[in-house]
């Protein structure tokens, strides 16, 4: 399993609505997460909104290009956009770049 980390930055005025939306995230975007990948995947949320996403998958681009091809995604993804800064006109999900692993203890 590879472990990705990516870091997205949420709207000031927007961070209680963002926690009330994951925590009752659709059953399923959960399946289709699970279908297509992702595994052990959390997100932390800091008071400023920066946006810490964590998971693990044996294909990052894979995971993604299978989660692009469901419906719920889409859906998903146009409701998440708004609460979202610096997207520049892509989806929060296009927006995840990964950051490189410099130490790991196993």
């Amino acid at each position: 399993m590879k472990r990705v980390c990516f870091l997205l930055k949420v709207r000031r005025e927007r961070l209680d609505e963002y926690r009330e939306r994951h925590a009752d995230v659709w059953p399923e975007m959960l399946a289709a997460l699970s279908a297509s990948g992702w595994h052990n995947y959390s997100l932390f949320l800091r008071e400023d909104g920066l946006l810490v996403g964590y998971l693990e998958t044996e294909d990052f681009a894979a995971a993604q290009e299978a989660m692009a091809a469901t419906d719920v995604n889409a859906r998903w993804q146009a409701e998440m956009a708004p609460f979202f800064e610096a997207l520049d006109g892509a989806q929060p999900d296009e927006a995840m770049r990964p950051l490189t692993e410099v130490f790991h203890l196993d």
